[in-house]
Protein backbone atom coordinates (compact mmCIF):
# COMPACT_ATOMS: atom_id res chain seq x y z
CA UNK A 1 0.00 0.00 0.00
CA UNK A 2 0.84 3.68 -0.80
CA UNK A 3 1.37 5.87 1.78
CA UNK A 4 -1.94 7.55 2.39
CA UNK A 5 -2.93 10.93 4.33
CA UNK A 6 -6.19 12.20 4.98
CA UNK A 7 -6.79 16.26 3.32
CA UNK A 8 -9.73 18.50 3.49
CA UNK A 9 -10.81 20.04 0.28
CA UNK A 10 -13.00 22.61 0.24
CA UNK A 11 -13.98 21.03 3.79
CA UNK A 12 -14.59 17.65 2.90
CA UNK A 13 -12.30 14.67 3.54
CA UNK A 14 -10.06 12.70 1.48
CA UNK A 15 -7.44 9.91 1.65
CA UNK A 16 -4.47 10.76 -1.22
CA UNK A 17 -1.17 9.50 -1.70
CA UNK A 18 0.90 11.48 0.64
CA UNK A 19 3.95 11.79 -2.64
CA UNK A 20 0.74 13.96 -4.71
CA UNK A 21 1.09 17.39 -4.70
CA UNK A 22 -1.85 19.35 -3.88
CA UNK A 23 -2.94 19.78 -7.36
CA UNK A 24 -2.71 16.52 -8.11
CA UNK A 25 -4.39 15.11 -5.03
CA UNK A 26 -7.32 17.03 -6.32
CA UNK A 27 -7.76 14.88 -9.35
CA UNK A 28 -6.72 11.90 -7.66
CA UNK A 29 -9.98 13.10 -5.42
CA UNK A 30 -11.78 13.41 -8.78
CA UNK A 31 -12.05 17.43 -8.92
CA UNK A 32 -11.69 18.36 -12.28
CA UNK A 33 -9.28 21.78 -12.44
CA UNK A 34 -10.54 23.41 -15.25
CA UNK A 35 -9.61 27.07 -13.99
CA UNK A 36 -6.97 27.98 -11.45
CA UNK A 37 -4.15 25.39 -13.15
CA UNK A 38 -2.47 27.18 -15.48
CA UNK A 39 1.23 25.65 -16.20
CA UNK A 40 1.04 23.42 -13.87
CA UNK A 41 5.10 23.32 -13.25
CA UNK A 42 5.09 25.99 -10.32
CA UNK A 43 5.68 29.37 -12.03
CA UNK A 44 2.29 30.83 -13.65
CA UNK A 45 0.62 32.04 -10.30
CA UNK A 46 -2.58 30.75 -11.19
CA UNK A 47 -3.20 28.26 -8.67
CA UNK A 48 -2.54 30.34 -5.53
CA UNK A 49 -4.13 28.11 -2.62
CA UNK A 50 -4.49 28.45 1.45
CA UNK A 51 -4.05 26.06 3.97
CA UNK A 52 -4.01 25.01 7.73
CA UNK A 53 -2.82 22.01 8.94
CA UNK A 54 -5.51 20.77 11.56
CA UNK A 55 -4.46 21.77 15.18
CA UNK A 56 -2.47 24.32 14.19
CA UNK A 57 -3.33 27.96 13.75
CA UNK A 58 -1.44 29.34 11.00
CA UNK A 59 -2.78 30.28 7.49
CA UNK A 60 -0.38 29.60 5.43
CA UNK A 61 -0.39 30.28 1.38
CA UNK A 62 1.19 28.03 -1.83
CA UNK A 63 1.09 27.12 -5.25
CA UNK A 64 -0.98 23.97 -5.31
CA UNK A 65 1.31 22.16 -8.58
CA UNK A 66 4.72 22.42 -6.03
CA UNK A 67 3.17 21.72 -2.86
CA UNK A 68 2.79 18.17 -1.57
CA UNK A 69 0.16 17.33 0.81
CA UNK A 70 0.33 16.70 4.46
CA UNK A 71 -1.50 14.96 6.83
CA UNK A 72 -4.61 17.09 8.22
CA UNK A 73 -4.01 19.85 5.30
CA UNK A 74 -6.93 22.17 5.03
CA UNK A 75 -7.33 23.86 1.50
CA UNK A 76 -9.02 26.13 -0.29
CA UNK A 77 -7.37 27.33 -3.64
CA UNK A 78 -7.75 30.85 -5.02
CA UNK A 79 -8.30 30.26 -8.06
CA UNK A 80 -8.47 34.27 -9.04
CA UNK A 81 -7.73 36.90 -6.89
CA UNK A 82 -8.88 40.86 -8.77
CA UNK A 83 -5.93 42.60 -7.51
CA UNK A 84 -6.75 46.07 -8.19
CA UNK A 85 -4.46 47.10 -11.37
CA UNK A 86 -4.86 51.02 -12.33
CA UNK A 87 -5.39 52.04 -15.67
CA UNK A 88 -2.53 54.20 -17.38
CA UNK A 89 -0.48 55.30 -20.33
CA UNK A 90 3.20 54.23 -20.32
CA UNK A 91 4.00 56.68 -22.32
CA UNK A 92 2.18 59.65 -20.72
CA UNK A 93 3.84 58.74 -17.09
CA UNK A 94 7.36 59.37 -15.69
CA UNK A 95 9.60 57.37 -13.02
CA UNK A 96 8.82 60.59 -10.42
CA UNK A 97 7.22 59.60 -6.89
CA UNK A 98 4.25 61.38 -7.29
CA UNK A 99 2.79 58.56 -9.59
CA UNK A 100 3.00 56.05 -6.82
CA UNK A 101 1.02 59.03 -4.68
CA UNK A 102 -1.42 59.00 -7.42
CA UNK A 103 -2.08 55.35 -8.58
CA UNK A 104 -1.40 53.65 -5.58
CA UNK A 105 -1.81 55.97 -2.67
CA UNK A 106 -3.02 53.18 -0.57
CA UNK A 107 1.07 51.99 -0.08
CA UNK A 108 1.17 54.51 2.32
CA UNK A 109 -1.01 53.01 4.27
CA UNK A 110 1.52 50.40 5.04
CA UNK A 111 1.85 49.27 8.66
CA UNK A 112 4.35 47.06 8.34
CA UNK A 113 3.40 44.14 9.55
CA UNK A 114 5.01 42.30 6.63
CA UNK A 115 1.58 39.85 6.39
CA UNK A 116 2.45 39.90 2.26
CA UNK A 117 5.98 38.98 2.86
CA UNK A 118 5.34 36.05 5.06
CA UNK A 119 2.54 34.70 2.53
CA UNK A 120 4.62 35.60 -0.97
CA UNK A 121 5.04 31.87 -2.64
CA UNK A 122 8.34 33.01 -4.53
CA UNK A 123 9.54 34.43 -1.03
CA UNK A 124 10.19 37.89 -2.11
CA UNK A 125 10.77 40.49 0.28
CA UNK A 126 7.28 42.06 -0.75
CA UNK A 127 7.22 44.58 2.24
CA UNK A 128 10.30 45.98 1.14
CA UNK A 129 9.86 46.94 -2.51
CA UNK A 130 6.46 48.39 -1.45
CA UNK A 131 8.99 50.64 0.62
CA UNK A 132 11.23 51.42 -2.43
CA UNK A 133 7.64 52.10 -4.65
CA UNK A 134 7.04 54.59 -1.27
CA UNK A 135 10.29 56.22 -1.95
CA UNK A 136 10.31 56.27 -5.51
CA UNK A 137 13.20 54.35 -5.98
CA UNK A 138 11.55 52.48 -8.94
CA UNK A 139 14.90 50.55 -9.91
CA UNK A 140 15.08 49.02 -6.37
CA UNK A 141 11.42 48.21 -6.13
CA UNK A 142 11.83 46.37 -9.67
CA UNK A 143 14.81 44.20 -8.76
CA UNK A 144 13.27 43.00 -5.81
CA UNK A 145 9.79 42.32 -7.15
CA UNK A 146 11.11 41.11 -10.62
CA UNK A 147 10.17 37.46 -10.05
CA UNK A 148 6.51 38.31 -9.01
CA UNK A 149 4.18 36.08 -10.46
CA UNK A 150 0.93 37.69 -9.49
CA UNK A 151 -0.88 34.86 -7.58
CA UNK A 152 -2.30 37.07 -5.43
CA UNK A 153 -1.19 36.12 -1.98
CA UNK A 154 0.02 38.84 -0.44
CA UNK A 155 -2.88 41.13 -1.45
CA UNK A 156 -5.38 38.90 -0.12
CA UNK A 157 -3.24 38.88 3.37
CA UNK A 158 -3.01 42.90 3.30
CA UNK A 159 -4.98 44.86 5.82
CA UNK A 160 -4.06 48.01 3.69
CA UNK A 161 -5.61 46.47 0.88
CA UNK A 162 -2.76 47.02 -1.26
CA UNK A 163 -2.30 45.77 -4.47
CA UNK A 164 1.25 44.60 -4.28
CA UNK A 165 2.10 42.79 -7.63
CA UNK A 166 0.19 45.75 -9.72
CA UNK A 167 2.70 48.31 -7.87
CA UNK A 168 5.44 46.00 -8.97
CA UNK A 169 4.43 45.56 -12.28
CA UNK A 170 4.15 49.51 -12.67
CA UNK A 171 7.98 49.62 -11.55
CA UNK A 172 9.39 46.98 -13.52
CA UNK A 173 7.48 49.03 -16.68
CA UNK A 174 8.97 52.04 -15.53
CA UNK A 175 12.48 51.01 -15.26
CA UNK A 176 12.38 49.26 -18.53
CA UNK A 177 11.25 52.32 -20.23
CA UNK A 178 12.74 55.02 -18.45
CA UNK A 179 15.76 54.16 -16.30
CA UNK A 180 17.38 50.58 -17.67
CA UNK A 181 19.92 50.93 -20.66
CA UNK A 182 18.69 50.46 -24.16
CA UNK A 183 19.17 46.93 -24.99
CA UNK A 184 21.57 47.63 -28.36
CA UNK A 185 22.04 43.82 -28.93
CA UNK A 186 18.42 43.24 -28.51
CA UNK A 187 17.45 45.56 -31.13
CA UNK A 188 19.99 44.72 -33.23
CA UNK A 189 18.44 41.04 -33.22
CA UNK A 190 14.82 42.41 -34.33
CA UNK A 191 15.70 43.86 -37.36
CA UNK A 192 17.63 40.57 -38.27
CA UNK A 193 14.15 38.97 -37.68
CA UNK A 194 12.54 41.45 -39.63
CA UNK A 195 14.72 41.14 -42.67
CA UNK A 196 14.23 37.17 -42.53
CA UNK A 197 17.58 36.40 -41.23
CA UNK A 198 16.02 33.41 -39.29
CA UNK A 199 13.55 32.25 -41.97
CA UNK A 200 15.46 29.07 -43.43
CA UNK A 201 16.40 27.97 -39.33
CA UNK A 202 12.79 28.70 -37.67
CA UNK A 203 11.27 26.28 -41.23
CA UNK A 204 14.39 23.76 -40.24
CA UNK A 205 13.20 23.58 -36.67
CA UNK A 206 9.53 23.35 -37.29
CA UNK A 207 10.50 20.16 -39.16
CA UNK A 208 12.16 18.51 -36.18
CA UNK A 209 10.63 15.76 -34.33
CA UNK A 210 9.34 17.00 -30.59
CA UNK A 211 12.26 14.62 -28.58
CA UNK A 212 14.72 16.32 -30.96
CA UNK A 213 13.42 19.87 -29.82
CA UNK A 214 13.25 18.82 -26.29
CA UNK A 215 17.05 17.69 -26.24
CA UNK A 216 17.62 20.88 -28.08
CA UNK A 217 15.93 23.29 -25.28
CA UNK A 218 17.55 20.63 -22.52
CA UNK A 219 21.00 21.57 -23.86
CA UNK A 220 20.85 25.08 -25.08
CA UNK A 221 23.61 27.78 -24.69
CA UNK A 222 22.06 30.10 -21.90
CA UNK A 223 22.75 33.91 -22.12
CA UNK A 224 24.32 34.86 -18.80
Amino acid sequence: MENMVNVYFFGKKYTVPADLTIMTAMEYAGYTLKRGCGCRHGFCGACATMYRIKGKNELKTCLACQTQVQEGMYVASIPFFPTDKRTYEIDEIRPEQRIMMELYPEIYSCIGCNACTKACTQNLNVMQYIAYAQRGEFEKCAEESFDCIACGCCTVRCPAEISHPMVGLLARRLTGKYIAPKSEHLAKRVEEIHEGAYDELIEQIMQKPITEMEELYNHREIEK
